[in-house]
């Protein structure tokens, strides 16, 4: 399997880094570690805003297994695993332990653990699903489209902002998106 396959472009890598930087951040989340390119790109752009107790979790359950360590090794390395808190279980068990030890982002993949006005970037934007989930954000849940990528035949990305404060809607709202 390539790297290619599973990891960021370049200009992807780039972007989460300015966005990281440019948000202040210092307290990201990524589920999927791989084979750790993305999060190198992360922990740069943490480590460009020069605060102290920066952290970057990542949930991967497969992080030993199919990628035989790889990702942990890079981060290493490059200098930045001491930046890197890794949860080697499934998401669908890590995140809800997140979100009850009231753990928030500023820069994430997913959207409920971010801060208020937080950062949500979507990887694999040019696939259907992706961007119908970030139109019922925008739609739903006030959410706002900062950045998209140009097209690209492989990868595209897009950057959510999180509204300053959760919507108040009743239990039976929805708007088509």
């Amino acid at each position: 399997m390539s790297r290619r396959a599973v990891s960021v472009t370049p200009a992807e890598g780039e972007a989460l880094r300015e966005w990281v930087k440019r948000e202040g951040a210092t307290r990201t989340v990524q589920i999927g570690l791989g084979y750790g390119v993305s999060a190198l790109y992360i922990c740069q752009g943490l480590l460009a805003n020069g605060r102290n107790g920066a952290r970057h979790v990542v949930i991967d359950p497969h992080q030993e297994t199919r990628f035989a360590g790889d990702g942990l090794r890079l981060l290493d390395e490059a200098g930045v695993g001491e930046l890197a808190e890794l949860h080697p279980d499934e998401s669908q068990i890590v995140l809800p332990r997140l979100l009850s030890e009231g753990r928030r982002f500023d820069l994430a993949f997913l959207g409920r653990l971010v801060r208020p006005e937080g950062i949500v970037f979507l990887d694999d934007y040019q696939l259907p699903a992706v961007a119908r989930a970030a139109s019922f954000c925008t739609t739903n849940l006030g959410w706002k489209v900062e950045e998209i990528s140009a097209p690209d035949d492989l990868h595209r990305w897009a950057v959510l902002r999180t509204p300053a404060a959760m919507l108040e809607r009743p239990f039976d709202h929805f708007v088509d998106f």
